[in-house]
């Protein structure tokens, strides 16, 4: 009787007759539905490749895995210096043999002041914006992809973050919606961290350099580090200077000319 009561014992604590394999078949399957459906809900560096790292020693330290995760959507939510930290993680993946691809949803940045390297990539609207990133994501050529001044929502995120997952890149939105982001940076400019070049009377005149202070938060992780970058300007190039030709006209004089023609 005691082997009898020693199986039964087994049998009911789930132990014998191969009973455990499918308990953890069936656990990997509802590991699998959860983070098809909730990609925040598992950690960010479960189940990811090698991230793609910033170059920016500070910042890559506090983030999980040290670099921007692949195949998982990264919300950054912009109150100051987003643009730049982000505009050298893109250089740094092509300096690294990789690509990276930066989408203006609204025009801020001109032709003339992006440096070459990373794409970019001026969509005519949102839906053209959100689209595009879709495609450059699912078709898995590029390692980075950032979009800015669009902000997705609902749908259009689950179908970012699946996009995102399937081609293995990873992509960072700027935009205040942290939704199903696997991973959510802040980062703010310290007002009182500017370092001015003075004039010859000691007043401010142009700021030099300038302390961002960066913030990580994903599940299990909150990281925070400042980061000082330099300020660089960026003067408007007009048509009245030396080495460029004055057009002003020439289209309408065209016109006129072929239609009196």
């Amino acid at each position: 009787m005691a082997p009898l009561f020693f199986a039964g014992t087994l049998l009911a604590f789930g132990i014998y007759s191969g009973y455990p394999s499918r308990v953890s078949d069936r656990n990997a399957a509802i590991r699998a539905l959860i983070e098809h459906r909730f990609p925040d809900a598992t950690p960010v560096t479960h189940r990811t490749a090698e991230p793609v790292a910033t170059g920016i020693e500070v910042l890559d330290g506090i983030l999980p895995g040290r670099g921007l995760p692949r195949g998982r959507l990264t919300v950054w939510m912009p109150q100051g210096g987003a643009t730049a930290v982000l505009r050298a993680a893109c250089h740094t993946t092509v300096a690294q043999g990789e690509r990276a691809v930066w989408i203006d949803g609204l025009g801020t940045i001109a032709g003339p002041f992006w440096e070459e390297g990373p794409i970019l990539v001026r969509p005519r609207n949102r839906k053209h914006g959100l689209r595009g990133a879709e495609e450059l994501l699912r078709c898995g050529g590029f390692a980075l992809v950032v979009l800015a001044g669009i902000e997705p929502e609902g749908t259009e995120t689950v179908r970012l973050s699946r996009a995102a997952r399937e081609g293995g890149g990873a992509l960072v939105t700027l935009t205040t919606h942290a939704s199903m982001a696997s991973l959510r940076i802040t980062s703010q400019i310290l007002r009182e961290s500017y370092r001015w070049r003075k004039t010859p009377f000691g007043d401010p005149a142009e700021a030099q350099e300038a302390m961002i202070r960066v913030s990580a938060r994903s599940l299990g992780w909150n990281r925070s580090a400042d980061i000082l970058v330099p300020v660089i300007p960026y003067d408007l190039r007009m048509a009245l200077e030396s080495g460029l030709v004055d057009r002003r006209g020439a289209y309408k004089g065209r016109r006129r000319i072929d239609h009196e023609g």
